[in-house]
């Protein structure tokens, strides 16, 4: 992490003074994470290079359909909680900690999930951004006894990354449909 701490020599008799810069890659993930906990996710998708790879558990998304992920997860995540904490960044990669707590709207069950992501960076964005979770944690607090029998096995989360998969898909059609006028309709 770059830190640069200037001395500033006051003028006699005052106390002399310590800024700290933050490398603004540090700024940009700080960016993101507190757009996340606003659940703004145009600032959060502004802070992403087009050219973004996000991976989780989950997804496997790249350019728009990462943006589209935090837009779904933004607007449907009514008591969505975002906490995020140690914000690490220099030049070449960056990483911070992150909660969730959320109520999983299959089953109406409270999950808190611990993430850990890192960060790649390009032309002052983000252009990688991989999360990482104790799926089978996730799977026994998101789905009671199926997840805690079953959230150790590939299976399992297969079948939640196509569920997911084709509910960003479903998110993403009524987005553009809501922009055409058609938005309701089957």
């Amino acid at each position: 992490m770059l830190e640069v701490h200037i001395l500033y020599q006051p003028p006699s008799g005052m106390p002399c003074a310590r800024l700290a810069v933050v490398h603004p890659h540090r700024e940009l993930i700080e960016r993101f994470y507190q757009a996340f906990a606003e659940r703004d996710a145009d600032s959060m998708v502004a802070c992403y290079h087009p050219a973004v790879h996000f991976t989780d558990e989950v997804f496997d998304l790249h350019g728009a359909d990462a943006g589209a992920m935090w837009r779904m997860l933004c607007a449907r995540g009514e008591d969505l909680v975002i906490e995020y904490r140690n914000v690490e960044a220099d030049d070449a990669g960056g990483r911070a900690h992150w909660d969730a707590s959320y109520t999983f709207s299959t089953t109406g069950r409270q999950v808190r999930n611990s993430i850990d992501a890192r960060f790649e960076f390009r032309e002052g964005l983000i252009v990688r951004h991989v999360d990482s979770f104790d799926f089978w944690k996730w799977s026994r607090q998101a789905l009671g006894l199926p997840g805690l029998l079953l959230g150790w096995s590939g299976l399992l989360k297969s079948k939640v990354a196509r569920e997911a998969a084709l509910g960003l898909e479903r998110f993403v059609s009524g987005r553009s449909q809501g922009a055409s006028g058609r938005a309701g309709q089957p």
